[in-house]
């Protein structure tokens, strides 16, 4: 690990190592610099001054806890499928305009585009910016909320998720690893500033009170643990709207599919029959494994990944990412673009999933699910061998996308797995079969 990087100017010091960039952010004395008081209302200083961000202490505590309020009302699979939906160039704007549709805001194309605007000047040492301020004023009855407080808080919410949700998706747009290699190596939010309310040290070096903090966080990410993003801060101000973004990011970059489709298929050097194969294979397991579903005794099973599964969830799943992806190959091998994608997937369990699945819906099963592996072989088959690598259109080559459709079959119906099996797994002890936990691999 690197010694500690310590720059000094006027009054001001940078850190860069991991260790002690998040002793700084948890030191109670290094306090975001506050925005200047007696900023007039409405305009951008004085939103500034309002909210979560700039403050410290107990006002930081009371608007954290407006902001938290109002990202519990966000459904995580709303979130996706929403972000997944239309379409919008500018990134920024479709991220803010799904944030305020979920959040129930009467204007949400009006709100994003009032939200980019005051993003432009929110970070501003001093922000001076008439149009920001102007926007600012529309948005604060926009909110839908008479407490100014609650207001400014809401639009602090989108105001920090513009920017930097879009950067992330731009950036994962580059990265062989999508969101959690940018998150990694090249994170949205580079560095952070504090101020040091009080004397305080930071990695063994003095700060004076006064003393203007600089955090590198690009630089001391690479010394992060595995699954750290310090782009979202860390305790005890961490971003609570990590997950929101996350949720966003991925919608808008894979869609409203299973987050399955995030996982790039391996490569494979079948040949174009045994190809041709295998999502037949994968159907005569799933129908072998669906032959002892019948006595499944109703309770939701929890798979290793935290997912919540059942019978006809596992059939529906299947059913849909056959149909998804056959659609999609179709549409390429005629140059026309691909349907946008809407489906949700794994992330809901529905009352239908949960129905006890009787001999009569094996047998609807055994039908559709062989009918479809059918299609696919003879698709594939009629394929020139050229096309299996070299495919048409953007997206996976069409040889990935059958090894990964026949691979997530597998893996929904051993999520159900034998009646043995289902009878040791527990059921999920929330309840709650309506947000389960977003996952980025299967």
């Amino acid at each position: 690990m690197s010694e500690t990087t310590v720059a000094s100017g006027p009054a001001t010091m940078t850190f860069s190592r991991y260790g002690d960039v998040t002793a700084a952010l948890a030191d109670p004395a290094l306090v975001p610099p506050p925005a200047a008081p007696g900023a007039t209302p409405g305009t951008v200083a004085w939103l500034r001054s309002a909210v979560a961000r700039f403050s410290s202490g107990e006002p930081h505590a009371r608007r954290r806890a407006l902001v938290l309020a109002d990202l519990e009302r966000l459904d995580p699979a709303r979130l996706r499928v929403a972000a997944a939906g239309g379409f919008e160039p500018d990134v920024r704007l479709r991220v803010v305009r799904v944030l305020a549709a979920e959040l129930g805001l009467a204007d949400p194309e009006a709100v994003a585009r009032d939200v980019a605007t005051v993003a432009r000047a929110y970070f501003a040492d001093t922000p001076d910016d008439p149009a920001a301020d102007v926007a600012v004023a529309r948005l604060l009855p926009a909110m839908g909320d008479r407490d100014e407080e609650t207001a400014a808080n809401r639009i602090g919410l989108l105001v920090q998720a513009c920017d930097a949700t879009a950067a992330l998706v731009e950036g994962a747009r580059r990265h062989e690893d999508g969101p959690a290699g940018v998150l990694r190596t090249d994170p949205p939010l580079r560095t952070m500033r504090r101020l040091a309310a009080r004397a305080t040290e930071v990695g063994g070096v003095a700060v004076p009170a006064g003393t203007q903090v600089l955090l590198d966080i690009a630089a001391a990410q690479a010394g992060a643990p595995e699954g750290v993003a310090l782009t979202f801060g860390a305790p005890p101000r961490s971003c609570p709207g990590r997950s929101q973004a996350m949720v966003i990011a991925e919608g808008i970059l894979y869609g409203a599919s299973d987050p399955a489709d995030t996982e790039t298929p391996p490569a494979s050097d079948l040949d174009k029959g045994e190809l041709a194969s295998l999502v037949p294979e994968m159907v005569d397991h799933v129908l072998a494994l669906a032959a002892g579903w019948t006595v499944w005794d109703g309770r939701p099973i929890v798979n290793a990944d935290g997912r919540t599964y059942a019978p006809h969830k596992a059939v529906r799943r299947i059913t849909d990412h056959l149909l998804d992806h056959l659609a999609e190959l179709d549409a390429r091998l005629v140059g026309e673009p691909t349907e946008p994608d809407h489906w949700h997937a794994s992330n809901v369990t529905t009352p239908a999933d949960l129905a006890p699945f009787t001999t009569a819906d094996l047998d609807e099963a055994r039908s559709r699910l062989t009918r479809l592996a059918g299609i696919w072989s003879r698709r594939i088959a009629a394929l020139p061998d050229g096309q299996l690598d070299d495919s048409p259109g953007a997206g996976w080559s069409f040889r990935q996308i059958v090894c990964h459709v026949s691979g997530a079959g597998y893996y929904y119906a051993d999520s159900v797995g034998s009646p043995a099996d289902a009878a040791d797994c527990p059921a999920d002890a929330t309840g709650d079969l309506t947000n389960e936990p977003m996952e980025t691999t299967r």
